[in-house]
């Protein structure tokens, strides 16, 4: 066994041992499998200790230990080494803020920190979940993205994981995420000359906050996809690399060949791009594949079990230039979602109405899905006295992030669509130009349909949400 002292030193010295240490207080069920990619972490984060690195840029795939490494061992492995330094540590949520908050303070009041930095003393005056500070004036505070941050500054500032991953989609988020950073977290260090800001994450969109950082210019960027794209040297402390071959896997102990494909399988091609090899654009471009789609011929007749359900887009004005009311007709049969009809027309209120009626004579559908504002707020009222009993829908998101979310029944094979129809032609053309196409009225009533068939139904596997460590 090493003598207390030499391991104490050890641990004073070396952010991977010291990082090995803490998984093993705060994850203790759990066995450490120890791996390269973690001394890539200890290595970049010792260079931004040393103040080599003062903007830095970690991107890996998620259940890779990048919340332990950064948020948890690095702000204590700092503060037992400068116990005057001042740390902000930011989270997309308060939950996860305070997570890594206390997993930091349960290290620093173990024997074992204690006999390795004697001279970090907690103060009594301030340990809470959210803020802590040591006798010598040092401190980590933690909030999540987008909080008050007035009257606080940092030496060195730490964002993990900045969005959420089922948030992603959205403009309007990544906007706010974004322009937070920039007004905000950007003008919080104590001396912008010799501060750091460390950004850890998975990529989850093109313009997420990395994204957003990297095209600036000026960042260290630690880029660690779950299979290597690129042969790479990668540095990993004490003048050592580690030479990634094309296909390499980043974790074959954590992350084997077998579950990146059954993830691969259960994700859209979009989410396991961006999410496990951080290429938020995958190969083919757009977000809706239609030439890989499964297809159908003729009539397909009755079973046992089939549904028929449709899904009304309703737009509020029948002029020209606006969307027009849309409404695709659906059978959903075993684990496959066949769309048979697609009815598009611009039509004042009435004349939607009567359509509505109309389309439910001919299909006789299970269930009439129409969204639960403007002008759908009002049809579903009418048309209860019609004797049509409409499913109300309340969307979550905006229109990218719902449409996102349908992508996955197209690649997974779920979604056939007929090999010939006169509405075909104009519907792929929408959905292949979307989220860029003119109008979205035909993908708003696919996505309602298969987000709720997804949820009503039941069938098949469900997008995974991934929340790191």
């Amino acid at each position: 066994m090493m003598p207390r002292d030499a391991y104490n030193l050890l641990l004073r010295e070396k952010l991977s041992l010291f990082t090995r240490q803490t998984f093993r207080t705060v994850a203790s069920e759990e066995p450490y499998l120890p791996n390269w990619h973690l001394e890539a972490y200890a290595h970049h984060l010792e260079e931004v200790a040393r103040g080599r690195i003062h903007r830095l840029v970690i991107t890996v795939a998620p259940r890779s230990l990048k919340s332990i490494s950064a948020s948890v061992a690095f702000p204590a492995w700092l503060l037992g080494r400068h116990p005057a330094k001042q740390i902000i540590c930011l989270s997309y949520a308060q939950e996860l803020a305070v997570k890594n908050a206390n997993q930091f303070r349960t290290v620093m009041g173990t024997p074992w920190y204690k006999s390795a930095f004697p001279e970090t003393v907690i103060s009594r005056s301030k340990n809470t979940e959210t803020e802590f500070e040591t006798t010598r004036g040092g401190s980590r505070f933690s909030t999540s993205v987008g909080g008050v941050l007035t009257g606080r500054g940092g030496d060195i500032i730490i964002i993990d994981d900045p969005i959420k991953p089922r948030e992603a989609m959205s403009e309007t988020v990544r906007t706010g995420v974004n322009e937070w950073f920039d007004l905000t977290v950007n003008s919080r260090l104590n001396r912008q000359s010799e501060g750091a800001i460390i950004l850890v994450m998975q990529r989850l969109h093109v313009d997420d906050l990395a994204g957003h950082l990297l095209a600036k210019g000026g960042w260290t960027h630690l880029n660690l996809p779950a299979i290597a794209d690129a042969d790479e040297a990668i540095p990993i402390g004490r003048g050592r690399v580690h030479q990634r071959r094309v296909g390499d896997l980043l974790h074959p102990g954590l992350l084997p060949q077998g579950v990146l494909d059954q993830l691969r399988r259960n994700m859209s091609a979009f989410d396991f791009a961006a999410q496990y090899q951080q290429s938020p654009v995958p190969p083919g471009g757009n977000m809706f594949d239609t030439g890989s789609v499964r297809r159908y011929e003729g009539n397909l007749g009755t079973e046992p079990d089939d549904l028929i359900i449709q899904s009304w887009d309703t737009a509020t004005k029948p002029g020209e230039l606006n969307d027009a009311s849309v409404c695709t007709t659906w059978l959903a049969r075993r684990n496959a979602y066949y769309l048979i009809d697609v009815f598009r027309a611009r039509l004042s209120y009435p004349d939607l109405r009567r359509a509505v009626i109309t389309l439910h004579a001919r299909w006789c559908p299970e269930a009439v899905l129409i969204e639960d504002k403007a002008s759908g707020e009002s049809l579903i009222q009418d048309l209860v006295s019609d004797g049509i009993y409409a499913h109300p829908i309340r969307p979550e998101g905006d229109k990218v992030m719902r449409a996102h979310a349908a992508t996955f029944p197209f690649e997974s094979g779920q979604v056939a669509l007929p090999r010939t129809a006169p509405w075909l032609g104009e519907l792929e053309a929408e959905l292949r130009a979307f989220p860029q196409g003119r109008h979205d009225d035909q993908v708003d009533s696919v996505s309602q349909f298969l987000n709720w068939a997804r949820e009503g139904l039941d069938y098949g596997p469900r997008i995974r949400d991934f929340d790191d460590d």
